[in-house]
């Protein structure tokens, strides 16, 4: 999968240096991955959530970070919408974003 943009993951681990490891990893993953469909993403990231408008919830790092992307399946793209820590997830609305 092609994700777009690693510029949000390196201005995430940034500010929280903690994240770095376990962000970077997340998007190693992924960027190894050719999903089809919610299963084949759940194969690989078991925790993931579907919450509509094309938008899937990644929790990394044991649920310490989240990632929000909108993935296009057809054209095998990850759009990343937000990174974040928990409490900044539970302040949001993802259906915006």
């Amino acid at each position: 999968m092609l994700i777009i943009s690693f510029k949000r993951i390196q201005e995430f681990h940034t500010i929280h240096p903690a994240s770095k490891i376990a962000i970077q990893d997340w998007h190693h993953k992924v960027s190894k991955k050719e999903w089809n469909n919610l299963s084949d993403i759940k194969r690989d990231f078991n925790s993931v959530d579907y919450v509509g408008n094309s938008r899937f919830v990644f929790n990394v790092k044991g649920n310490h970070y989240r990632v929000v992307c909108i993935i296009i399946f057809a054209s095998k793209k990850v759009y990343i919408r937000f990174v974040g820590t928990h409490q900044q997830y539970d302040k949001i609305d993802v259906s915006k974003i």
